[in-house]
């Protein structure tokens, strides 16, 4: 059974905690507990229609829409987006399967499928009120409480309700991604405090994140899903409460949704201005040289531009010139996040953290950057960079000591005082002293050269591993790399495939190296478990491709979930900043400081998107329709 009925007399309702801890949960044969109100007398704040991670959300309760939204903006019409690859599951809370974008997507938007409250762009993470009309959440935030909209429906026309929200931590904990699992497990009691109310019991309230990434989850309807077909993944459909339905499906390549015309949330303050077009398609396509063919023609409205040779040289197409297709540049105020070759450490080749360090100075970032961008790009060299939780250029401050205290010697001096850059040799002679230098620092770590190949001195293998590949633009970053491993007898082998080969290798871990970025908000949490903590290490997933595992990274990890005011938030992410760039997990790549989309005019958008007031830059899901 899922749930586990405890019963008890009023009379112990007082030691609620000791309870929960102590005595429940060495007894359940199931992670989740139905239990009476009277388990949970901690008090609780005043509900509230939004909550916020740090500080009190931006916006008030009477607030009538968001601020980087058009309210006025006309509905109708259609958006048409691409993606690069395939899908081969409707089933986005799946690992099994590549699911279209569209359904439930923070770029394209929550079309199909809803949480219980949303998101705002303009700060670092508030929520608002969305199926649930407000939260309850104590400042320990050992729980939280949510009351589910009365208006609130799916698609079908059928009431949202508490047993739905169960359904769901049900259905995701035994099939979902394993960050729903993880989230849900930490779930000790599930009770039914007043009508239309379902209030969650955590194991502690050290990971001030997870109540509102509970919030996140979606909810899924109870009549409407079997369990066994929605585990099956493929191209099983179910209905959500979104404000659009699937219309069609042509597998591999394309899915269109239409509006649903009885959307029940329309009229919300958190929906004002959003959701605007009739239709929206998303169309597949093999490679990024025939996807920009289709947009030139304009068989796609959006172009997210990620090649500065292109951006440059490309755009003089003849819908531009006719005046149909407008180049933007839309700012962004997040941290740029990490790009970059990771290595899998799970692999022996790259198990040693100094022979990571010694290739990651050898990619000639100067030279890419010069002849194939048009020198647009920065080096990427921190997780959070461009940002107040960069550790790049900042000492490590008191608060940032008290934390590595454990790790301070474990750590490159140039990484805690601050002066850590990635190394770029600025020409042919620069990069013959770093060369020599790698030469050195191989040899220490028990390698040398044999008749012009790199080899290890202990077990004679000569030192080659594989870059895995699926575009053409990755397998030209690599070839520049390779190049430069090989006039130090490194072999290199470069292989492309296909993308469903690809993800799904990606997801088996099965690489040695391969092309990852990571995004990076102002609010890391939870996610940072899936990419990095020791415990990802040998699970299958789209996460912790590094392999990494370093006391250290999991300690900041904790610290910065535990974190309560943004002083030791700050500390605690910069941190953590410098772990994972001690680490050495990737050849750190390089970032744009502006985005570039190209777009057909047909598509309009707010005022305040041009100005980059969302945190993340330009939003598709404000935008709507003006016409040919």
């Amino acid at each position: 059974m899922f749930f586990r009925y405890l019963r008890q007399s009023p009379s112990r309702s007082s030691v609620r905690g000791a309870l929960v801890r102590k005595a429940v949960l060495p007894v359940l044969t199931c992670s989740l507990l139905l239990a009476s109100p009277l388990l949970s007398t901690v008090s609780q704040a005043a509900p509230s229609p939004s909550i916020a991670m740090h500080g009190d959300p931006k916006y008030p309760k009477d607030f009538k829409y968001l601020d980087y939204v058009n309210p006025d903006a006309p509905k109708g019409g259609q958006i048409t987006y691409a993606s690069q690859g395939s899908f081969d599951s409707l089933n986005p809370f799946l690992l099994k399967g590549v699911a279209p974008r569209g359904l439930w997507d923070a770029d394209y938007g929550y079309n199909v499928y809803e949480p219980l409250m949303a998101r705002s762009a303009d700060e670092a993470f508030s929520l608002y009120g969305l199926i649930a009309e407000w939260a309850d959440m104590p400042e320990d935030r050992s729980s939280i409480t949510f009351k589910i909209r009365d208006e609130a429906r799916f698609s079908d026309g059928q009431p949202i309700t508490v047993d739905d929200v169960k359904f769901t931590l049900k259905l995701l904990e035994e099939h979902g991604r394993p960050s729903y699992k993880s989230q849900i497990k930490r779930i000790v009691a599930i009770e039914e405090p007043g009508p239309g109310q379902i209030r969650l019991v955590f194991d502690n309230g050290e990971d001030r994140e997870l109540p509102l990434l509970i919030g996140m989850m979606p909810v899924l309807p109870k009549h409407a899903i079997d369990p066994e077909n929605f585990a099956k993944s493929g191209m099983y459909q179910f209905i959500g409460s979104g404000p659009y339905l699937i219309s069609q499906v042509d597998a591999g390549s394309k899915i269109v949704l239409k509006r649903n015309p009885d959307y029940w949330a329309k009229d919300l303050p958190i929906k004002i201005g959003q959701d605007n077009f009739d239709q929206i398609s998303i169309e597949y396509y093999r490679d990024g040289t025939a996807m920009f063919e289709a947009f030139k023609k304009g068989q796609f409205d959006i172009q997210p531009e990620s090649d500065p040779a292109r951006w440059a040289d490309q755009y003089d197409f003849n819908a531009i010139r006719d005046g149909k297709v407008e180049k933007k540049v839309f700012s962004s105020n997040l941290p740029t996040g990490m790009s970059g070759f990771v290595f899998n450490t799970r692999k022996p080749v790259f198990q040693n953290r100094v022979v990571r360090r010694t290739l990651a100075t050898l990619f000639d970032f100067d030279w890419v950057n010069k002849n194939l961008y048009h020198g647009l790009f920065q080096r990427s060299g921190s997780y959070f960079q461009n940002s107040s939780l960069s550790a790049l250029g900042e000492p490590a401050s008191e608060r940032e000591k008290a934390l590595l205290a454990p790790y301070l010697d474990t750590i490159d001096a140039n990484i805690l005082d601050g002066s850590y850059l990635p190394v770029s040799a600025a020409n042919n002679g620069e990069m013959r002293k770093l060369m020599r230098a790698a030469l050195s620092d191989l040899a220490g770590e028990g390698y040398s050269l044999k008749d012009g190949v790199m080899v290890n001195e202990a077990t004679g293998a000569p030192f080659v591993f594989e870059f895995l590949s699926t575009t053409k633009e990755e397998e030209r970053l690599a070839l520049v790399y390779a190049r430069v491993l090989e006039r130090l007898g490194i072999k290199m082998e470069i292989r492309t495939v296909d993308s469903a080969q690809y993800w799904e290798r990606r997801k088996t871990m099965d690489f040695d190296m391969m092309k990852m970025s990571w995004s990076a908000s102002l609010s890391p949490g939870n996610e940072q478990k899936s990419r990095w903590e020791s415990s990802q290490r040998d699970v299958d997933g789209w996460f912790n491709q590094a392999g990494a595992h370093d006391p250290a990274v999991d300690a900041m990890i904790n610290a910065l979930l535990a974190a309560r005011s943004q002083e030791d938030f700050t500390a605690a992410v910069r941190a953590y900043d410098r772990t994972l760039i001690n680490g050495f997990y990737v050849v750190p790549l390089f970032h744009k400081g502006e985005q570039w989309v190209g777009m057909w005019k047909r598509i309009r958008y707010p005022e305040t998107e041009a100005k980059g007031r969302p945190m993340a830059g330009y939003r598709p899901t404000v935008f709507w329709y003006g016409g040919e």
